[in-house]
């Protein structure tokens, strides 16, 4: 009999060897993901470029919910280079920008509104020459 005979010891050790390599793997994630969401709460990742873009993205859509919206304007606009993520921020910058034109609108000084439309519908339509089937960003360039 030439036939090889495996321990069943062996092929349990090594299924457990895999499992723990996989639970440090993913505890070294979850433990980088808490890092980033602590910067994030901090405002650390605010001036870091060297964050993940998804933490700035994060700090810009934080800032912009606090009011700070020439700030969260800045944001966004370094990322708009980004892929997918860039089209989210222009897509929230064009929003952040026709907010606010309503402002202006609403206030002191109504012929200003104009110039912030005008840039909203720019980032619209470069979100939609990325994204021809982003309908929110086609009802939004309508609306504007």
């Amino acid at each position: 009999m030439g036939l090889i005979r495996r321990h069943p010891t062996a092929s349990a050790l090594a299924l457990l060897a895999l499992l723990a390599a996989l639970a440090i793997h993913d505890g070294w994630r979850w433990a980088a993901a808490e890092r980033q969401n602590d910067a994030i709460g901090r405002g650390a990742a605010v001036d870091d470029p060297s964050a993940a873009p998804e933490a700035r993205f994060a700090v810009a859509h934080q800032q912009a919910a606090s009011g700070a919206l020439d700030n969260a304007l800045q944001r966004y606009g370094a990322l708009h280079g980004d892929g997918a993520l860039g089209r989210a921020a222009r897509f929230n910058s064009a929003n952040l920008l026709l907010r606010q034109a309503v402002e202006l609108r609403a206030g002191a000084h109504p012929g200003q509104a104009l110039a912030f439309v005008e840039l909203a519908k720019e980032h619209y339509r470069e979100v939609l020459r990325e994204s021809p089937d982003d309908w929110d960003a086609r009802y939004n360039l309508e609306r504007a």
